[in-house]
């Protein structure tokens, strides 16, 4: 049997990351698919509870960008939501899949947040890298896989991308610079071991 057989799994102080962060392409084809994962799912984006009292803080600095249907679901969310599993989300518009924090222009998709010059939810600026949390301390890493960015995988593999590279500033943002140098080293010998 042949290494690259098995599931890889990379360590790397408690976080656990999925080999295929480091060896598959991926890089967001925006004029393809125009914002898609904004506006369809069957839930808002994960939240992490630290970040509710900065959306709640920073609301007036990007409301302005939120349709009006969108700054009413904030409003009367109290600007997350909790899903059918129980976790954090951001709200939607009611009726629709659309969050609450994204504004159109041009039949584009984009995030109300970003706009306003600040940061996104940690979970929207590294999809398709997925947190999940050990009830016991720890977090996995894994890469989500999704039909409406099947485009951004084809870029990616198109012009030589990987995952964890086209995300690098979201990782650092979250795990630190250090823990992307230690990805990084792990990387290199995955793929090179898979050429």
């Amino acid at each position: 049997m042949r290494r690259e057989d098995f599931a890889s799994v990379i360590q790397i102080g408690d976080v656990l990351v999925s080999a295929d962060i480091v060896s598959e392409f991926f890089a967001c084809d925006y004029p393809v698919c125009k914002g898609a994962c904004c506006i369809v799912g069957d839930s808002g984006a994960p939240l992490e509870e630290e970040e509710i009292p900065a959306l709640e803080r920073d609301y007036p600095l990007f409301c302005e960008h939120l349709s009006q249907q969108g700054r009413d679901a904030a409003e009367s969310s109290g600007f997350f939501a909790v899903d059918r599993d129980g976790d954090l989300v951001t709200p939607l518009v009611p009726g629709s899949e659309e969050c609450a924090y994204c504004c159109f222009e041009g039949g584009n998709c984009l995030c109300g947040i970003e706009k306003a010059g600040l940061d996104k939810p940690i979970s929207c600026a590294l999809y398709p890298i997925r947190i999940k949390k050990f009830r016991g301390g720890g977090m996995a890493l894994n890469l989500h896989r999704w039909d409406i960015c099947r485009c951004a995988f084809e870029r990616g593999r198109r012009e030589g991308i990987r995952a964890y590279r086209f995300l690098k500033a979201p990782i650092i943002r979250r795990f630190g610079p250090d823990f992307y140098e230690a990805l990084e080293a792990a990387a290199s010998m995955i793929t090179e071991d898979r050429g």
